[in-house]
Formats: structure tokens, C-alpha cells, sequence
């Protein structure tokens, strides 16, 4: 029976976890370990400077204590699965996408980054939506990726960013392979002050910005498909490397 890995950014608590838990319930045993807080944003993270604790929330389902999505995996291949690889690591279903250059903030897609690193088929999940979001008609999408990943593999050093339509599941065109796309930032500091007189700053994105490239992650969730970016590890700019060739002269 296969083993399923899987964590979020969104908290333990979060509805889209607790969905693409379901589903994929028929497909093996599925092990939840899941930040105790809300970390959207945390990007790639390993906690170094402070211990971690773990609380059981129910049979196979725990949080850790002030951990990162990477913490989670962590904790989750070495300590519950005693250093078993899992068949498939996920993440998600993330609340709102994960699009272009976003991924790299994402600490929804540095789960299956983790995982990726400790060897392990991985993958991210999100929905293409901020409000009202269907995340059981986004988790059938989810769960038949996962169905293809166990049946066929992955590649080497690659792990997968999935975008879903926040659709209906059978208004869903299909599966689009893509490449990650681009956006405009818009993002503003907006300025507090205290009770006590210090100020306060706050970032947010007034605008998102993605470019509807066709072949992006954007264009295709835009139209309709689910999107899946294969990412790597490697993170070489090889087509770069000849034009700095004078820095070894």
C-alpha cells in the first residue's frame, strides 16, 4: 500500500488540507504533518535555531510547533516514518495559486521542494482562486496527479508545481504542461505607528500582475486547464555560464 507525505503553508487547520487528505485516503496511507500556524509566504526554510515539538492531532495527522512546510517533511520522514521513504510527498491545496515567480516565496511548493531533496516523488498543489474556493471538486484533479505519479514515476531532481482551475471538475479542459511564467510586482509597504509610537510596516501586493504567455502556468489555469510546472533542483544558468567565462581570465 503506498504512502502519502503530506504538509501545507496554510496551517494544519486549513480546509484545503484537510480535503486533499480525503481524497487521497483510497489511494494508500496518507500522513499529515502540517505547520500550527498560517506560513504562506515562508518560502524555503529549515528551523536551526530553536527545537521543534510535535503534537497528534488525530491517527496520522500532526503539527509541529513553530515548524516550516521543510520542517514538516523533515519530521515526518525521519521521526514518524522512522526514515522510510514515503511513495509520493505532497503539499497543499494551497489557498489562492502559486504562479511565475511567486514559487520561490511559496512554502507550499518548498514542501515538495523537500521532499525532492530527500530523494522523494514530490508535488505542490494550489487553487487558482481567492474566494469560495472548491476544494473538493480541485482535490479530484489533485488525487488523479497523484494516481499518475504513483502509477508512472517522476524524473530525477524534478518536482512538480500544480495549479488547478477553481472549477468544477468536470468543467476542467484537462492538463497542460507548462513552463513558469512571469509577472509585474506591484507589491506596496504600507506604514503604521503603535500605540507606544513605533512604526509598523506592513507588505502587500495591491496587484498581481501575471503575464498570459501562452505555454505558462498562468495562461493555462487562465483558460481552464490544470498546470503542471516541472521544477529542479538544480538551479545552474547554464545558457549564462559562457558569457562569464572572462570572470576566470
Amino acid at each position: 500500500m503506498p504512502t502519502i507525505l503530506l504538509t501545507n503553508d496554510d496551517g494544519y487547520f486549513s480546509e484545503g488540507i484537510k480535503t486533499l487528505r480525503e481524497a487521497l485516503r483510497p489511494l494508500g496511507r496518507v500522513v499529515v504533518v502540517a505547520p500550527d500556524r498560517n506560513l504562506s509566504g515562508v518560502g524555503h526554510s529549515l528551523t536551526f535555531t530553536m527545537p521543534l515539538k510535535m503534537r497528534k492531532v488525530e491517527e496520522d495527522f500532526y503539527t509541529v510547533i513553530g515548524g516550516t512546510p521543510a520542517d514538516c517533511i523533515h519530521l515526518g520522514y525521519h521521526v514518524l516514518l522512522d526514515g522510510k521513504k514515503p511513495d509520493v510527498v505532497c503539499a497543499g491545496i494551497n489557498e489562492g495559486p502559486n504562479l511565475g515567480e511567486d514559487i520561490t516565496y511559496s512554502g507550499t511548493v518548498s514542501g515538495a521542494m523537500e521532499g525532492r531533496i530527500l530523494g522523494i516523488p514530490s508535488v505542490a498543489f494550489s487553487a487558482f482562486g481567492r474566494e469560495d474556493i472548491m476544494f473538493d471538486e480541485i482535490a479530484l484533479w489533485c488525487r488523479k496527479i497523484v494516481e499518475r505519479i504513483l502509477d508512472r514515476g517522476m524524473p530525477e531532481d524534478t518536482y512538480l508545481n500544480v495549479n488547478v482551475p477553481n472549477l468544477r471538475a468536470e468543467e476542467i479542459k484537462g492538463v497542460k504542461v507548462t513552463r513558469q511564467g512571469k509577472r509585474d510586482y506591484r507589491e506596496k509597504v504600507f506604514r503604521y505607528i503603535a500605540p507606544y509610537g513605533e512604526p509598523l510596516y506592513w507588505i502587500a501586493a495591491e496587484e498581481f500582475g501575471w503575464r498570459a504567455e501562452e505555454g505558462t502556468d498562468y495562461w493555462a489555469v487562465l483558460n481552464g486547464y490544470v498546470s503542471v510546472t516541472p521544477l529542479q533542483l538544480d538551479l545552474t544558468n547554464y545558457e549564462a555560464a559562457n558569457g562569464i567565462k572572462f570572470l576566470e581570465e
